[in-house]
């Protein structure tokens, strides 16, 4: 299952929240463009009922070393980061704080449990 969370948004944005309780090795592809001199600050949320969210950390795999589990991730130039996410809730969503320019995208990725 492949779902686009944010589509080239130029603003601060939540996602809508996205069921993946029947999904399983879930990463987020979060990209950047346009950017020249701002950023633009991934962080995820999680929830069991949909309306009750609080922040989650996740796996940054684009580090060096195998990667850390961040708060968040920030884009400053062009580029892509590859995020892992742990199962366990029935609901995610993505936040993007933006800061001057750029447009910010993420895609959403899982497999369905067997």
């Amino acid at each position: 299952m492949t779902k686009n969370l944010l589509s080239a948004v130029v603003a601060t944005t939540t996602s809508a929240g996205e069921n993946v309780e029947e999904l399983e090795n879930l990463t987020l592809h979060f990209y950047a463009t346009g950017i020249s001199s701002g950023n633009g600050v991934l962080t995820l949320e999680a929830s069991n009922d949909g309306e009750n969210w609080l922040a989650i950390l996740f796996h940054d795999a684009t580090q060096t070393a195998g990667g850390t589990d961040v708060a968040s991730k920030t884009l400053s130039s062009n580029v892509s980061a590859l995020l892992r996410l742990y199962s366990g809730f029935k609901m995610i969503r993505v936040v993007v704080t933006r800061t001057t320019d750029g447009s910010y995208s993420c895609i959403l990725h899982g497999q369905k449990v067997r």
